[in-house]
This record gives structure tokens, C-alpha cells and sequence, in this order.
């Protein structure tokens, strides 16, 4: 599954984070092809709160461990 997300919090404004089949993930910087669109999310961060909007899986919120601020937009890719 690929990750491609545009906005403020992540270490670049444009970045790809992609899980691997093993469970291991890593991100790269900019928009990393090819592209086949699952769906379209939202992601809102604030201290330990994440609220994520997604277009297909609907609307989550979570707990993390760490304090952000983050704003997201994002592609979920196959």
C-alpha cells in the first residue's frame, strides 16, 4: 500500500510512505509512481488525537503515543 500525502507535519510537504507485504514501511520525499487509487483521506493530528477521514473506510479516531500537529491530505494506493 502506498501513501502519497500533501500538507504540514510530515518531514516534506509532498511525501510517499510505502508499507511492504512484511510489515516494513519507509517514505520518500515527493510523489513516487505508479499510482492506482484506492482512496482519498484527511488526516487531522493534534497532540495525541488523530481523526482521519477517509472516502472508502469512512471516519477513525485514534490514540498515538506521540504529541503532533499535522494536516494532511492524501491518495491511498494499491
Amino acid at each position: 500500500m502506498k501513501y502519497i500525502e500533501f500538507g504540514i507535519g510530515n518531514k516534506w510537504l509532498i511525501r510517499t510512505e510505502t508499507e511492504l507485504k512484511n510489515g516494513l514501511e519507509f517514505e520518500e520525499k515527493g510523489i513516487k509512481r505508479p499510482i492506482k487509487l484506492h482512496s482519498l483521506y484527511t488526516r487531522i493530528w493534534i497532540g495525541k488525537t488523530v481523526i482521519i477521514i477517509d472516502s472508502k473506510e469512512g471516519f477513525k479516531k485514534g490514540k498515538k503515543e506521540r504529541n503532533a500537529i499535522k494536516l494532511i491530505l492524501g491518495i491511498k494506493s494499491l
